[in-house]
């Protein structure tokens, strides 16, 4: 009949009276994906985590409810990232500090037949310790290029298997599975997060490409601050070397001596000369560093 509302049972209504209460009462309520987790995995993460947050799983029916009715400003936001395949979290840590942590507590998986290749999927060359036989075929069946070596097969160059996106076939699976090439990792995965009257959405934290980041970003940092003349303890030593090598310069043009030349072909003396002091020594490093950097 129209208008008649579904039938709410009171264990239901006690459970989303409870998801209402952990949302009120912590900091942080975040919405995890567990697709594709197994149990034990799963248990013990939320194992490792509790110290930092809990971690519950209910129906997607009931979590949207308890959204809607919890009273919070701005929380019906979680509501479009709610699914089948998820959890709920709650925790007074930050929210991007708690994706640090879930980032930290991922295993290894191996490669399932139609799961997408996460990077481009390379075999590389060498040794293997597969004994010829059916394998030699199932290698090339996937471009690779064995050779038997030592009563051993060996892939004789670098190749691809699989693309970045592509469906992962029966043939390359196998031949992962065979070669112990392990590419996805599996884990307790943020998807979005209400915190301080927000929702905050693409809050996965990939820890190994921010340090990537930080440390190219350093290396174009450090010879920009060289440059400017902006002193710190990363820059005194090759501000020293630089100074040093443009007084040579200076003295040579004024004086009108001569470009040192460098005998490629001279012998190498049996003894190197003693650094009269340390100071020399650390110019003298700090020179080649600067060479590195300033071309």
């Amino acid at each position: 009949m129209a208008g008649t509302k579904a039938h709410v049972s009171d264990a239901k209504k006690s459970e989303v009276k409870g998801l209402i209460n952990d949302f009120k009462n912590n900091k942080t309520v975040m919405i995890v994906s567990i697709k594709g987790l197994p149990s034990r995995q799963f248990q013990d993460i939320k194992k490792k985590v509790r110290d930092q947050a809990l971690i519950k799983v209910t129906k997607k029916s009931l979590m949207n409810l308890a959204i809607k009715e919890s009273g919070l400003d701005g929380m019906k936001g979680l509501v479009e990232y709610v699914n089948e395949n998820c959890a709920v979290l709650y925790s007074n840590t930050d929210a991007f500090e708690l994706s640090g942590i879930l980032a930290q507590e991922k295993s290894p998986q191996k490669a399932k037949t139609g799961q997408i290749a996460p990077f481009d999927i390379e075999v590389k060359a060498g040794p293997t310790e597969l004994v010829p036989g059916p394998d030699i075929s199932a290698l090339s069946a996937v471009g690779l290029a064995p050779k038997v070596e030592n009563g051993k097969i060996a892939v004789m160059q670098d190749k691809v298997i699989a693309k970045e996106g592509v469906v992962l076939t029966d043939a390359v699976t196998s031949i992962m599975a065979k070669l112990d090439i392990i590419p996805f990792e599996v884990g307790i995965e943020p998807v979005a997060a209400f915190m301080d009257g927000m929702v905050y959405a693409d809050i996965k934290i990939d820890r190994e490409g921010m340090l990537n980041e930080l440390l190219e970003k350093f290396g174009r940092a450090l010879p920009f601050a060289v440059e400017i003349g902006y002193v710190n303890d990363q820059t005194l030593d090759l501000m020293i070397a630089k100074a040093a090598l443009c007084e040579g310069i200076i003295t040579r043009i004024v004086t009108g001596e001569p470009e040192p030349v460098v005998e490629m072909d001279a012998p190498v003396a049996e003894e190197a000369p003693v650094k009269e002091t340390k100071v020399e020594e650390k110019a003298e490093e700090s020179a080649a560093g600067l060479s590195s950097l300033f071309g």
